[in-house]
């Protein structure tokens, strides 16, 4: 099996120890096989991480266990309609079997009706949880969906949090964010935490405009042929 995923070259960055990429598998019909063609190409590009479905997050790190690939899953995918208790009991679960990082998709429901205490509740509930096992916490948004206003917001809410990265997509959804939007973003964001977000290459027309306005890691899609 192939897949048609691409390397992204950070231009100005350290990339000899690990490429920035995180290779991105989450169809429902994902195989056993699908994960050993998955791990064998992330190990042989350097990736930063693969992200996994939470079923498969154990076989993902044996396979990568003596490499610098790390595994990430999915949590409330994908749009964290999952109430708090859901999300935590999910994010346990992945670490017993071993994820190195979390991609939490925050509720976007929540976040549409302002409910901004929800949220604060749900990342204080989770955040220590996953901090104290020494995992990285990504928060998704769908950049697309909010308003400007909402995206500072996010920005001030996850940023003063310290989490490791906002992710500005799922890739659930075709929308990507701008490389504009992504200045926008850090210009508001905590230094510390890293934007990222998940799409398809061929969506990204200049690569260069992205990294420059902020973007430090892009999930790319593993397509099975």
């Amino acid at each position: 099996m192939e897949s048609d995923s691409t390397n992204f070259e950070f231009l100005g960055m350290n990339t000899t120890s690990v490429n920035q990429t995180e290779l991105t598998l989450l169809a429902p019909g994902t195989t056993l096989e699908n994960i050993d063609n998955l791990c064998k190409e992330a190990v042989e590009n350097n990736y930063a991480a693969v992200c996994v479905p939470p079923l498969f997050v154990k076989k993902a790190a044996t396979c990568l266990q003596h490499s610098k690939t790390n595994v990430a899953t999915v949590v409330g995918y994908p749009y964290g309609y999952n109430v708090v208790e859901a999300k935590l009991a999910e994010i346990i679960m992945a670490m017993v079997d071993g994820v190195d990082e979390l991609n939490v998709v925050a509720n976007m429901t929540a976040l549409k009706n302002n409910d901004w205490q929800y949220l604060a509740r749900e990342l204080n509930t989770i955040l220590p949880v996953i901090q104290k096992q020494g995992k990285q916490i990504k928060i998704v948004v769908e950049a697309n969906l909010l308003s400007t206003e909402e995206l500072v917001k996010c920005c001030d809410l996850y940023g003063i949090a310290g989490v490791n990265f906002l992710s500005l997509s799922s890739g659930f959804t075709e929308n990507i964010p701008s490389a504009e939007m992504v200045a926008q973003i850090r210009k508001h964001l905590a230094d510390q935490v890293e934007i990222m977000f998940t799409a398809h290459f061929a969506q990204l027309e200049d690569q260069a405009a992205y990294i420059k306005n902020g973007l430090t890691r892009i999930g790319t899609q593993f397509i099975v042929k």
